[in-house]
Formats: C-alpha cells, structure tokens, sequence
C-alpha cells in the first residue's frame, strides 16, 4: 500500500507539474503571439490547437493527473493525521477543482463555441473577442491551481 501510494504522489506531482506548465505557456504567451498574428490566423490555429489536443498524449495525462489527484484525495482523509495526510487532499482538491472542474465548466464550452465559428466568417471577430477575454482568465486559474497543487504534492512526498 505505502509504494502504490508513493508511486501515486510520485505520478500525481510531475503529471500536475506537466499540466501547470502547459496552461502556463497559454496564460504567458502562445494566447498573446496567436493574438499578435491577426485574428482570423489566431482563430484558427486555436481550433487547430484544441482538435490536436485530444489526439495528443495530453488528453491521458489529462483524465491520468485527474484520477490520480482524486485517489490521493481519498487516500489523504482515509490516512488523516499522518504525515502528508494534508498536503495530499489539499493539493488533490485544489487539482480537482482548479483544473478539471475549471476545464469542463470554462474552458471546453468556449472551446467548443470557437470551434463552431468560421474564422474567416462574420462572427469571427467578436467571436475570438469574447474568446480570448473568457478563456484567458478561466487559463490563469487552471494555471495558479496546478501550480499550489504541484507545491502541496511535493509538500506530502517531503512529508511523508
């Protein structure tokens, strides 16, 4: 039980650290140089982006993080007052809620509303517009998030 859960914190902290500097590099610059590039050029290469994504080993590690996160969650209250106990359920939680409730209930819906949209069609620009001023700010929390996750998981592994 002690290596699976070991393995799990191990697994949890370098996939969460993978994922903040993912949506690091979005909330930092590829938004803003796809921006730069003109809308219509921006537009499309983010729907390019977001089709590539989910073939991409980004989508395993995505739902892999997530299920982990959530087991060191329950691993973290079954194990309460131990050493890492906190730092687990804390960093599971602020994953599980900053990043893939974030995803699902901000980022994916714009995501899939920029995807319905010609970038080169009459609602491109106010489409790309109400994008970027939405999706950015949703980007930056999934970015603080992954970050105090990955700081709690490697509080629990220094812990434990």
């Amino acid at each position: 039980m002690q290596l699976v859960l070991t393995a799990t914190l191990w697994f949890a902290a370098l996939s969460v650290g993978v994922m903040a500097g993912i949506y690091f590099a979005f909330s930092v610059f590829v938004l803003q140089a796809l921006d730069a590039a003109g809308r219509p050029v921006a537009m499309a290469a983010m729907q390019s982006i977001n089709r590539v994504i989910l073939k991409s080993p980004f989508l395993p590690l995505f739902f892999a993080s997530s299920l982990a996160c959530l087991s060191l969650v329950i691993s973290g209250v079954m194990l309460w007052g131990t050493a890492g106990a906190w730092q687990m359920v804390s960093g599971g939680a602020f994953y599980l809620i900053g990043m893939l409730l974030v995803t699902i209930i901000g980022n994916v819906p714009l995501n899939n509303a920029l995807e319905a949209t010609d970038a080169n069609g009459p609602e491109g620009e106010a489409m790309w517009r109400r994008y970027r001023q939405r999706w950015l700010p949703w980007n930056h929390v999934r970015t603080v998030s992954c970050t105090v996750s990955l700081a709690l998981l490697i509080g629990a592994i220094a812990s434990r």
